[in-house]
């Protein structure tokens, strides 16, 4: 908790800095910008609460040879695996990120409408796939390269960018924040929606994105199950 709160604090802090010096950044005003902070922090719980504390255990059991536990189960192996593992303590993430939000939204000029809360909504659960299904697509690959920790501490690095709006980055950053690595998807786009930037084509992108990831990586992960030999090969 308390590490979290200075985490969060320091991010907040850093804001207060740069708002000394402008009033803007990239178009986006202070208590906007913070929101998109607080979007930023609730997707960082979803990711520690379920995302990757269920697939740091799948790669143990990779590595360890006990995956074949959980595929002679008669659940979806990609549904145990992707449940297994629940760390409470990333709750706490996940409220102070919505705490954020409402304190940032309270000191808006404008009323939330429903429009917006539900673009909110949808953004937020495409956000949520996009980021569950790269994960998997990433730790997938673990069936041919036993350790791939690295890639996830390099996923991990560029999704400090997206504390900005990527509309601040340099042009290929931009195009490697949005389609390499999807992270503009996951909380610039429902940080606009919350605020009343998003359009309706960004949304529509934001859901056809999850929706076509989510099939990429549940065919990934069948092909990869099919090349996996198993401790017991």
């Amino acid at each position: 908790m308390f590490q979290s709160l200075l985490t969060i604090g320091m991010s907040l802090g850093g804001l207060a800095v740069v708002f000394q010096h402008t009033d803007t950044v990239g178009g986006w005003q202070p208590f906007e910008l913070m929101a998109l902070v607080g979007v930023y922090y609730i997707m960082s719980g979803f990711i520690g609460t379920v995302v990757q504390p269920s697939m740091e255990a799948f790669l143990q059991d990779v590595r360890g040879g006990t995956l074949d536990f959980t595929l002679i189960k008669p659940e979806d192996a990609q549904l145990l695996v992707s449940i297994r593992r629940v760390s409470i303590w990333g709750m706490i993430t996940i409220l102070l990120g919505s705490i954020v939000v409402t304190i940032a939204l309270a000191r808006l000029p404008t009323i939330l409408t429903l429009w917006q809360m539900g673009g909110f909504g949808l953004a937020l659960l495409a956000a949520t796939i996009i980021v569950y299904s790269f994960y998997l697509i990433l730790v997938t690959c673990a069936f041919w390269f036993v350790k791939i920790e690295n890639i996830l501490v390099i996923f991990d690095s560029l999704y400090q960018a997206a504390r900005w709006p990527i509309g601040i980055y340099p042009p290929l950053m931009r195009l490697i924040l949005t389609f390499l690595v999807p992270i503009a998807f996951a909380v610039t786009v429902p940080a606009e929606a919350l605020v009343g930037r998003a359009t309706l084509w960004s949304l529509a992108g934001a859901v056809a994105l999850a929706l076509g990831i989510l099939i990429v990586a549940r065919r990934f992960w069948l092909f990869g199950i099919r090349h996996y030999s198993g401790a017991s090969a």
